[in-house]
């Protein structure tokens, strides 16, 4: 791995790490845990089954 690619994704993760501490500190802690709880809410409710009381349309209809 060049030596240009190791410092580009040193920065990256510097970087993430710097935003994640200043998201994390302040007034802004409560809404930052929010946001993440609400947004982790929703992609759970996204991947679960739906309810299969429904037609099946998996099954061939003959006539």
């Amino acid at each position: 791995m060049s030596t240009t690619r190791k410092v580009a994704i040193g920065l990256g993760i510097a970087g993430g790490a710097l935003l994640a501490a200043w998201l994390l500190t302040g007034d802004r802690k409560k809404k930052t845990k929010d946001f993440v709880l609400r947004r982790a809410d929703d992609l759970k409710k996204s991947f679960q089954k739906k309810d299969n009381a429904t037609t099946d349309d998996h099954e061939p209809t003959y006539v």
